[in-house]
């Protein structure tokens, strides 16, 4: 880049000069126009123009035809690789190989978000490309647009409400909520009548200090109140909190295997219609050209499975 003059190429149309390649390879202009899909009088002024940049005739009439000045061929010599290479680069998207990747990627997430996908991620990611690192940073829907904007991170999964137009959103996947608790109070046969469930202890996750959510909706639909024994941040606090204490915690249902692995806790459906968890992928629209970020946000889907 440092050898080019910039003011070399003022006047110099692109188009130009594969019209003049077309024309050497023709040695007509009515034939160069049919395949430059053109008018003959635009071809002709091209040719015009290009015998002015060029200070030179390029074509000149022969008994069969039209020839080539030595000029012309030695511009057709040079130009014809230069034109394929700037074609190639215009064109030709480069092949996209995880395993010579070599990139860091922040991924945003809640806590419960990580529980459940970042362990079969890294399994993919390992896998195919042992050059990439995944820094997660924990995000919510409060904060999601702020740290897109700022370029905090390069992409989001989890549940978020619509945010900017050039907030790009793909679904993930729709989830239930369950309620997890000990075995010991979970209720005869491990079900919970719903004036059971409402005058349990509860624990609630909210990232702003709220002591209502989407269950305290649903149950004043039915006239009913729960008792909020405590709220934490973090899903990841709960289980151990469960293992001790007679409560019960109505969370993602995707937490609900893992918990009952590690904790021994057991889960059962929500004993009242509650609105499903919609989880997305979601990005800047800076980013959606991005291959490496296509590859992972691949690798996210096939992490979260197909819906049971």
């Amino acid at each position: 880049m440092n050898n080019i003059r910039e003011r070399d190429f003022r006047g110099i149309d692109l188009n130009l000069l594969v019209t003049l390649l077309v024309l050497l390879r023709e040695r007509s202009v009515s034939r160069a126009a049919a395949s430059l899909h053109l008018g003959q009088p635009a071809v002709s002024g091209a040719l015009a123009r290009l015998r002015d940049t060029f200070k030179d005739p390029l074509l000149v009439r022969g008994p069969a035809g039209m020839l080539p000045t030595p000029r012309a061929l030695a511009l057709q010599a040079a130009l014809g690789p230069a034109l394929e290479s700037i074609q190639a680069v215009v064109t030709d998207e480069p092949a996209f190989d995880p395993a010579t990747l070599r990139r860091t990627f922040v991924l945003g997430m809640p806590d419960w978000i990580d529980t459940w996908l970042l362990a079969p991620l890294l399994a993919r990611v390992t896998a195919q490309a042992p050059g990439v690192r995944v820094q997660v940073v924990e995000t919510d829907r409060f904060r999601l647009a702020e740290m897109l904007a700022q370029q905090a991170l390069d992409v989001a999964v989890g549940s978020f409400p619509e945010g900017p137009r050039w907030q790009h959103m793909t679904a993930l996947r729709s989830l239930r909520f369950c309620c997890v608790s000990r075995p010991d109070v979970a209720g005869p046969q491990g079900r919970m009548a719903l004036a059971q469930y409402a005058a349990m202890p509860h624990l609630m996750v909210t990232y702003r200090s709220a002591l209502e959510g989407t269950v305290d909706t649903a149950l004043a639909a039915h006239g009913l109140q729960r008792h909020i024994l405590a709220t934490s941040p973090r899903f990841a606090s709960l289980p151990r909190v469960l293992q001790e204490v007679p409560a019960v915690a109505t969370v993602p249902e995707v937490l609900a295997p893992l918990w009952l692995q590690a904790f021994g806790l057991a889960s059962q459906p929500a004993p009242l219609e509650l609105p499903s968890i919609q989880v997305s992928i979601v990005r800047h629209a800076n980013r959606t050209h991005d291959t490496a970020l296509d590859w992972l946000c691949g690798e996210l889907k096939s992490a979260a499975g197909p819906a049971p």
